[in-house]
């Protein structure tokens, strides 16, 4: 289960470039080197066991940033989020991995970095091997030689591997082909059936409508529509200026 409420996210950016610490100092304080800028403002949400719940909108929307914060990346400025279960983040293709080591080596990583025992480590190695469709010759090759697709695979495949609680993706699925794909929508069926919290963004509506329950979207870093995904998706469509087909 996911609770925000009155989230808010600032983020310290350069407004004006300095080319030297002389060029700041002489400027006597005129300019400010860093100003705060709000990437998520006001946010409340909640998002419920066995449910997938879609956010949808456009770049620089604040929905990547807003995951960051659900896997405990980013801290929130002001307001509460509150997480209940063990969490796995796919944010990212090849966040977490550690390109100079194989993919096994990766997996006993991120299954030792997640809390996992040893049985867990051995569970998430049969898992890996079962499910992202690699060879034992591609799992035993450093990461930095992957391909995006093989990427997607192997990063994937380590998220589910011990059932989390709480699952987050953040695009990365598009990468993959179409039987992986319906893998990963099978898998993350099953995930909700048992009682896991899904949160997935994308930019492909279908998707969205496929396997979310809800979905919200999102604009100038607040959450501006929250329903079911088809109501959703005829939203962002208007806020797009995109026309109704019929």
């Amino acid at each position: 289960m996911i609770e925000l409420r009155g989230l808010q996210v600032d983020y310290l950016v350069q407004r004006h470039g300095y080319r030297s610490i002389k060029e700041y100092l002489v400027s006597f304080g005129t300019k400010k080197l860093l100003e705060r800028k709000r990437i998520i403002s006001h946010v409340d949400l909640d998002v419920y066991a066995g449910e997938c719940f879609g956010i949808v909108g456009r770049n620089g929307s604040g929905k990547s940033t807003l995951l960051r914060v659900l896997a405990g990346i980013v801290e929130p400025s002001g307001g509460s989020a509150l997480m209940k279960g063990r969490v796995a983040p796919m944010l990212a293709l090849g966040v977490g991995l550690e390109p100079e080591l194989n993919g096994l080596e990766n997996v006993r990583l991120c299954a030792v970095l997640m809390g996992g025992d040893r049985y867990a480590v051995r569970r998430a190695l049969e898992h890996v091997r079962a499910f992202a469709g690699l060879s034992e010759d591609d799992l035993t090759m450093q990461v930095k030689r992957y391909s995006t697709g093989m990427m997607a695979r192997l990063g994937f495949a380590i998220a589910i591997a011990n059932d989390p609680e709480v699952l987050l993706i953040d695009e990365v699925l598009a990468v993959g082909d179409a039987e992986f794909q319906r893998r990963c929508y099978e898998r993350i069926d099953m995930l909700k059936r048992m009682g896991s919290t899904i949160v997935f963004v994308s930019h492909s509506l279908g998707e969205v409508q496929k396997l979310c329950d809800r979905a919200g979207c999102m604009e100038h870093g607040r959450m501006v529509k929250v329903g079911g995904a088809h109501e959703v998706g005829l939203f962002y469509h208007d806020l797009l200026g995109i026309p109704r087909e019929g």
